[in-house]
């Protein structure tokens, strides 16, 4: 028998077409042409001629011969030409590789090969790191030098500029979304820590999805002013270039993080929201005063990646910085879980207002499921605020897989989820709080110790600039935390005071025994290496 609602209703041109962020753009050009989409320096472009450039650096990547899939790489800061990435290479049917600036020459010739890029535009003034991981490759790679508009002095390495890359376009070309949502529009590189770093595949449905998903959960409002605090390379700026190009947006662009600079760019352009890691909130939170009341135009501020200890949380809020904590995962397009706020909360304490803000949250209103499961059995654990599963995901923002990694995929999608590896419980209204990573637990005496809970703890001592907590052997009880610490340059604070401090606010089980001063080790994206704090606990071991 016939369904009488699909007979003759099949999709076509007039009802059915690809989701995809490259959209956005397109519409900001129409209905405000004339809206400041970038400022860098004293530099403007509106969006009507982002959108020309776009277009332009879309035509003369098609004439060079880039095809759909082809891998586009770059290596910039945060000006202006990393956000027209975004857009233009997917318009050309190519996937955007927006590699890590941070990273050493081995690990980018790395990526160039692994990735196939055929085209690498390069900040001139990344032109040193660029040409040495250029000389490891066996590919042959066109080098597209980016010249800084308000700094064009930096080293070329390339055949062309950017400029002129732009000036040589087809003026029949077009552009469309693509067929197939599915189409993959970025790649992005994991930090690799432990080895070879994964090649992340992210499609446009996903892109525009997210960038939706970020608007909803942090109400953005139409034209907000934005910051680039959080370097453009991560997870494509936590898909925030869509975000605040359908919004109608204007991008303040900026080199580097300078917490002084960042807040005079803030004051200058009556910035609305900025992104960025907990420790770049520390950084402004530090260099900010309270004087500078901004009750009347408060500052939005959202934060992922490890919880923002309460302390820190608590100190932002005093100075008008509306915190927002979000978590997500390269896999899964960046932040995409919210510790979304309830308005009864309003009326607590400010440190249980912190505390609460701590937690990473609730899926997305665009993320179809995200839950804690026992990854023995794949059954949702007790939503109990206690029981300790592994974080998991499902639904249209998780990755395609792994590139040329199936076995890696395979592992990552298995049983219909995406396994995060953070360990979590899960509170009874449903918020998410993490616990640990997996790997990062501490078994003593039986007793499972959460290194996070003992951080958060640490990091609310004054002279804390940093702190990580490892599992280090133990006579008696097999393993306890021992806690790697860094402080501000004027602390005398001794190891037994430390100790002290944490057994005043936790269980004496779950304190340090053992408290070690000194820089920290960080990855090219400013997470602790823990991997290497055990190593120096193994090496101080064997010289006991």
């Amino acid at each position: 028998m016939d369904d009488k609602f699909e007979k003759g209703l099949q999709p076509r041109a007039a009802n059915k077409s690809a989701l995809s962020p490259l959209n956005f753009i397109k519409r900001s050009a129409e209905v405000y042409p004339d809206v400041c989409a970038i400022s860098y320096c004293d530099l403007t472009w509106s969006w009507s001629q982002v959108y020309d450039r776009c277009i332009q650096l879309a035509s003369a990547l098609h004439k060079a011969g880039v095809k759909r899939h082809d891998t586009i790489a770059i290596l910039a800061e945060n000006i202006p030409t990393s956000i027209e990435a975004c857009f233009g290479i997917p318009m050309s049917g190519g996937v955007i590789n927006a590699i890590n600036t941070r990273l050493d020459a081995e690990a980018i010739a790395f990526i160039l090969e692994h990735s196939e890029a055929e085209i690498f535009l390069v900040d001139t003034y990344l032109s040193d790191v660029a040409q040495k991981a250029l000389s490891l490759t066996s590919r042959k790679i066109r080098v597209i030098d980016i010249e800084d508009p308000a700094k064009p002095n930096g080293q070329r390495i390339g055949d062309i500029t950017y400029e002129e890359f732009l000036a040589d376009t087809d003026p029949d070309f077009t552009w469309s979304t693509p067929e197939d949502e599915w189409d993959a529009i970025a790649l992005n590189y994991t930090s690799g820590t432990t080895g070879n770093p994964k090649g992340v595949v992210l499609h446009h449905r996903g892109a525009h999805l997210n960038a939706i998903g970020n608007a909803l959960t942090w109400q953005m409002p139409h034209h907000p002013i934005y910051l680039w605090s959080l370097p453009l390379f991560h997870c494509n700026g936590w898909c925030f270039p869509w975000t605040i190009a359908m919004q109608g947006g204007t991008n303040i662009c900026v080199r580097g993080v300078n917490a002084e600079h960042l807040l005079a760019l803030v004051d200058q352009h009556s910035v609305t929201h900025l992104c960025g890691a907990p420790i770049v909130i520390k950084m402004l939170t530090d260099a900010a005063s309270e004087d500078q009341n901004r009750d009347a135009r408060p500052l939005a501020v959202m934060t992922a990646g490890s919880a923002p200890p309460a302390a820190l949380l608590e100190k932002a809020q005093k100075i008008g910085f509306n915190i927002t904590h979000t978590y997500g995962l390269t896999e899964v397009y960046g932040p995409c879980v919210v510790s979304a706020w309830r308005t009864e909360w309003n009326a607590l304490p400010i440190e249980e207002q912190a505390e609460l803000k701590s937690r990473q949250g609730v899926g997305y209103p665009v993320v179809d499921e995200v839950t804690v499961l026992d990854p023995e059995t794949m059954k949702q654990v007790p939503k109990d605020g206690e029981t300790i599963g592994e974080v998991m995901f499902r639904g249209n923002l998780v990755m395609k897989g792994y590139l040329k990694n199936p076995t890696a995929t395979e592992e990552a999608l298995a049983g219909g989820y995406f396994h995060s590896g953070d360990l979590a419980v899960q509170h009874p209204n449903n918020y998410i709080e993490i616990r640990d990573r997996s790997k990062d637990i501490i078994i003593s005496g039986g007793e499972n110790i959460s290194s996070i809970e003992v951080e958060g703890v640490l990091y609310k001592h004054p002279d804390m600039i940093a702190a990580a907590v490892v599992a280090a052997p133990h006579e008696k009880w097999g393993e306890t935390p021992c806690a790697f610490i860094e402080t501000t340059a004027a602390s005398t604070v001794t190891e037994a005071e430390i100790i002290t401090f944490c057994r005043d606010r936790l269980a004496h089980f779950k304190c340090p025994t053992r408290v070690i001063l000194g820089v920290l080790p960080k990855t090219s994206t400013g997470k602790i290496q823990k991997f290497i704090l055990r190593e120096r606990l193994k090496e101080l071991a064997e010289k006991a």
